[in-house]
């Protein structure tokens, strides 16, 4: 059997940190799929995660030697965003061959049994270098700041030689060619605007009354925007995802909430996260100079605009203003007069850090808030949040 192995050497997790810390780089979602889903599609293939011999190796972690079999393997650096000109390379490429970008290390190698010498090492025989950029994955503020761009390269690739439902005449729509609904999704009484991008609404996805959107834009199966919401582009609601108040340029990865008024903007949201009613979020300073962000290499220049970076089960308190540029961790119970902090570590109750969740605790609210999705917490979360909990 044919098959992709994502691998995370040489691309640097920790430096997307709060997100790798529950999940594999390419699980990280940009754009409307995630990068393994992504991959998976355009391939046509199953996909697997290297074994890193780290807490992440879960059900579909392999070594490569007993993964490979009797089929042709991929192995596809866990960063990389898929582009046409990388597509066609990766197409033409024979057993052994490897895709390096402008001199640098293989990105996508080509292999077979007859290429793996021991247990992580593959012998090559060619390197393809492609002189074109490559999309990679490198830093938190990438995902939004890429989004514009993979909804548009995801919006293509999901939409090619298929057919829209009709889309009600009780919305105002402009440029109509550019937006896509798929079946079940409701949108009824809003003004959808695809002038600027494209807007893709997911299956069973829901955009109530009073909506004004303007692309590119997308919904992942099972969202929801709430009655009179406000969103610009390059956002990104992911699936069973609740949208409210204004946003702009964010990516909510999945399972999360923002449901009320409040700004979200230039930022991104991991999964099963909450934002109370009336947080809102700082995305430029107020002399407009480069935001500085918090990341495991110290701070770094971010942009001129950068939100906030929220890991997965974290949530806010109503009213909650979060500071421009903050990295909040995994698991954080944030409350708290004024701005929070510009950094609040994992595990955090309140939003000065000055008392850590028990972690008992922290997994059973976790489960409550996902059986309001009818879902359970799994062990696997259980063992990669207990990991976070004793080391971070």
């Amino acid at each position: 059997m044919n098959k992709i192995i994502f691998t995370e050497e040489f691309c640097q997790p920790e430096n997307l940190h709060p997100f790798t810390l529950t999940r594999q780089i390419q699980d990280i979602r940009v754009g409307i799929l995630t990068i393994r889903e992504k991959w998976e599609k355009i391939l046509g293939l199953r996909s697997f995660d290297k074994k890193e011999d780290d807490y992440k190796d879960l059900d579909r972690s392999v070594n490569i030697n007993e993964a490979v079999g009797n089929g042709v393997c991929f192995m596809i650096h866990g960063n990389v965003l898929p582009a046409p000109g990388l597509i066609k390379a990766i197409h033409r490429l024979k057993n052994g061959e490897f895709i390096a970008a402008r001199g640098s290390t293989g990105i996508v190698f080509r292999f077979t049994r007859k290429e793996i010498k021991e247990k992580h090492n593959i012998r090559v025989t060619r390197a393809i270098t492609l002189n074109e950029e490559i999309k990679t994955i490198e830093y938190p503020w990438d995902i939004f700041q890429l989004n514009d761009w993979a909804i548009r390269q995801d919006f293509k690739l999901l939409t090619k030689k298929r057919k829209s439902q009709s889309i009600s005449k009780t919305n105002k729509v402009i440029k109509p060619s550019q937006i896509f609904i798929e079946k079940e999704a409701k949108v009824e009484h809003s003004i959808l605007n695809a002038s600027a991008g494209p807007i893709y609404i997911g299956k069973n996805a829901e955009v109530m009354e009073g909506c004004f959107i303007r692309g590119p834009f997308a919904m992942g199966e099972g969202a929801c925007l709430k009655m009179g919401a406000k969103v610009y582009g390059a956002t990104t609601l992911g699936p069973y995802s609740i949208g409210g108040g204004e946003i702009k340029n964010s990516v909510l990865f999945g399972y999360s909430n923002k449901a009320h008024d409040g700004y979200l903007g230039d930022s991104v949201i991991g999964e099963w996260c909450n934002l109370g009613a009336g947080t809102t979020n700082s995305n430029i300073k107020n002399n407009a100079s480069e935001v500085r962000i918090w990341t495991p290499k110290g701070q770094m220049n971010a942009g001129k605009k950068c939100g906030v970076m929220m890991g997965d089960y974290s949530r806010t308190a109503v009213n909650t203003a979060i500071n421009t540029g903050a990295v909040i961790g995994v698991c954080c119970n944030v409350y708290g007069a004024g701005l929070t902090p510009g950094y609040i570590p994992s595990f955090s109750w309140g939003s000065e850090g000055v008392k850590r969740y028990e972690f008992e605790k922290a997994l059973l609210d976790i489960d409550v808030w996902k059986q309001l999705k009818k879902q359970t917490i799994t062990a696997n979360e259980k063992s990669i949040l207990k990991y976070i909990f004793d080391n971070y």
